[in-house]
């Protein structure tokens, strides 16, 4: 299932060009990072892949054909990818849990057995199947991020798009939403997450774009992007703190917090054994 984009330019009414001749393709990588500072057409490209906005220039296609815009090709288009947005209470219009969930299913007519049947499932991949029978707004921000992704996800689409994924999270619904991403992925589904957050970005992506002022400055490896500090720094950029203790201490170069402290407290005991033979 390709996604991708040819020469896509796209420019408001006021005559500001938001995106300029911008050529991707998403399926460079199972989980593809957007990154860029504040402005520099991120979310205007979210809404260029979803046939929201339609560009003044060049096209999107899916599987090798450009976009049509008109109702049904859109319809079907809406059904392969998916996205969820920053603020969920953009998203979520029920007051409860299961009916929100259920909305697109029955709108498209889908057998009641087989919409019940994918909302457990998409309640248990995002671990809130102890929080389905609560009324809405009683839950937190990270419970209504949780409920829209399942929104999405009960539609089996290709693709999930995710804008700033865990913004406004503590840090163990941080957690839960990278696990959630695993999950994903580990059912064969595309992810592309727009987002700040470098150290997300760099531990849970395989390929990244990286945007300026709506043109691509860099594309790659993860690894390899996220070494390139100059370009960063022209970005408005920072590094991830993993490839910090990389490029300016000399450690390997981990993926995961996890991988480093397990590495370094192994590391630590080795030292300790071999101290105390030599005593």
């Amino acid at each position: 299932m390709s996604l991708t984009t040819h020469s896509l330019s796209f420019a408001y009414q006021t005559g500001q060009t938001v995106l300029h001749d911008l050529t991707l393709d998403f399926g460079r990588g199972q989980v593809i990072g957007l990154l860029g500072a504040n402005g520099c057409g991120k979310s205007t490209l979210f809404m260029n892949l979803l046939g929201i906005q339609k560009p003044q220039q060049g096209k999107v296609c899916w599987q090798g054909a450009a976009l049509g815009y008109d109702k049904r090709s859109l319809h079907m288009l809406r059904q392969q990818i998916a996205m969820v947005f920053q603020d969920p209470d953009q998203q979520i219009f029920y007051t409860d849990v299961v009916s929100d969930i259920a909305f697109s299913l029955r709108n498209l007519g889908i057998d009641e057995v087989i919409i019940q049947s994918r909302i457990d499932q998409a309640l248990a991949m995002v671990d809130a199947t102890s929080f389905r029978d609560k009324p809405i707004q009683y839950l937190s921000h990270g419970q209504k991020k949780r409920v829209a992704i399942a929104g999405a996800l009960v539609m089996e689409s290709e693709y999930l798009l995710l804008d700033e994924p865990t913004a406004g999270l503590d840090p163990r619904g941080r957690q839960h939403m990278i696990d959630i991403i695993s999950r994903i992925v580990a059912q064969g589904k595309r992810v592309v997450i727009s987002s700040h957050d470098i150290d997300l970005i760099y531990e849970v992506c395989d390929y990244l774009y990286v945007l300026s002022h709506g043109r691509l400055l860099a594309e790659g490896k993860e690894t390899d992007v996220f070494q390139n500090k100059t370009m960063l720094d022209e970005a408005g950029l920072t590094q991830p703190w993993l490839v910090k203790m990389h490029t300016e201490l000399g450690y390997p170069l981990y993926k995961t917090e996890h991988e480093f402290f397990t590495t370094q407290r192994r590391s630590l005991l080795s030292q300790k054994s071999i101290e105390r033979e030599a005593v």
